[in-house]
C-alpha cells in the first residue's frame, strides 16, 4: 500500500510540474547506448503547430513528452494535455481539467465528430486541476494523427449543464514524427 502511495505520488507531482513547465516521462535507454539528443543538447524544446516536443538527458534516461496548454486571455490555465508514444501506435497520458466539472459523471473524448470513446473517469485533483490518465489505443491514435479537433466532454458540477473543452490537433502529427526520431536517436 506505501508503495502505491508514493508511486501515485510521484505521478503527481510528474503532473504539477507539466502544468509548471511542461514536464516528461521517462523512455528508458536501450541498452549500452548513452541517450542523446540532436548535437549532444541535454533537453530541447519544439513547437509543432499547438503542440511542443520536450525531452532532457539526464544521465542514462532519455525522457520525452509531447504536451499542450491552454489558457483564458488572463492567463488562467484552462487545460493541459501530456502525452507518450508506446509501443505499436500507442498513447499513454495525462489530461489536467478545470475545477466545477462533475467528477462522478468523467469525461468522454471524441475526434472531430466520429462516434465517442467510452467515458474516462477522474484519477485525483490537486492545486492545479482535475486528473485524467489517458491510454489511447493505436486506432485512436491514428483518429488524432489524422484529425482536427480532439472534444471533450463533462457535465458542470454546479448545475449538471454540458461543458465542451476542445483541443486542436494542429500539429500533432509532426510532433508525434519528431518524437519519434528523437527517441531513436
Amino acid at each position: 500500500m506505501k508503495k502505491s502511495i508514493h508511486m501515485t505520488l510521484g505521478r503527481i507531482s510528474r503532473i504539477a510540474a507539466l502544468l509548471g513547465a511542461c514536464a516528461v516521462v521517462p523512455v528508458p535507454a536501450q541498452a549500452q547506448d548513452t541517450p542523446s539528443l540532436p548535437s549532444g543538447a541535454s533537453s530541447l524544446q519544439e513547437t509543432f503547430g499547438d503542440w511542443r516536443v520536450t525531452c532532457q538527458v539526464s544521465e542514462s534516461t532519455k525522457r520525452c513528452a509531447l504536451s499542450q496548454q491552454q489558457a483564458q486571455q488572463n492567463g488562467e490555465r484552462v487545460l493541459a494535455v501530456e502525452l507518450v508514444p508506446g509501443s505499436d501506435n500507442t498513447m499513454t497520458g495525462t489530461l489536467v481539467l478545470p475545477f466545477g466539472l462533475l467528477l462522478d459523471a468523467g469525461v468522454a473524448l471524441q475526434v472531430d465528430e466520429q462516434a465517442a470513446l467510452a467515458s474516462l473517469r477522474f484519477h485525483t485533483c490537486i492545486p492545479a486541476g482535475c486528473v485524467v490518465l489517458l491510454t489511447l489505443n493505436a486506432a485512436t491514435t491514428t483518429a488524432l494523427r489524422n484529425g482536427e479537433t480532439l472534444n471533450i466532454a463533462g457535465k458542470a458540477a454546479d448545475n449538471q449543464q454540458d461543458i465542451q473543452l476542445k483541443i486542436s490537433l494542429s500539429g500533432l502529427p509532426a510532433a508525434l514524427d519528431r518524437l519519434s526520431v528523437l527517441l531513436e536517436g
